[in-house]
């Protein structure tokens, strides 16, 4: 493996620094690599993205097990992705809601509607959450199996 390496950094005309750079790396943990030890996972991906492959490709492993290890990193890129969506709405949420409450006080300081707005979408932004957080996997296998039940027929 740490001939892959090195091939395709040679091949590209890259130094070890400037590969250590490109993939957010210390160069000393390039030279490991390049001297067959074992790479973490998230290593391995980040040099599989600056060199354009899949980790499969980079390790030479054709096997299901490489591939395997490629569904992971997409699968773990797709839920922080869906992290991020759901920080940003709350965030959102909470500004929106403190703006509509300002207006709220200064428009009709005896009505309330503006906690019926931040109810709703507070009880909207829970289940989101429910589902990112602790649904997420159980939706994901049930998705799963019910895939491979389909393509059984």
């Amino acid at each position: 493996m740490s001939n892959t390496f090195r091939e395709y950094r040679l091949a590209r005309a890259w130094s070890q620094e400037q590969l250590a750079e490109m993939a957010g790396l210390s160069t000393r943990t390039v030279q490991r690599i390049e001297n067959g030890e074992q790479a973490s996972l998230e290593t391995l991906s980040a040099l599989a993205a600056v060199f354009e492959i899949s980790v499969s490709d980079l390790t030479n492993d054709r096997s299901s097990g490489g591939e395997a290890l490629d569904e992971r990193i997409v699968q773990a890129r797709t839920k922080v992705a869906q992290e991020g969506r759901f920080y940003r709405s709350a965030l959102t949420a909470i500004v929106v809601c403190i703006f509509l409450y300002i207006i709220n006080r200064t428009t009709s300081p005896d009505g309330h509607w503006s906690f019926w707005v931040a109810g709703i979408w507070g009880t909207l932004l829970v289940l989101r959450g429910l589902r990112v957080f602790i649904f997420g996997g159980l939706i994901e296998k049930w998705q799963q199996k019910r895939i491979q039940k389909m393509l059984r027929r």
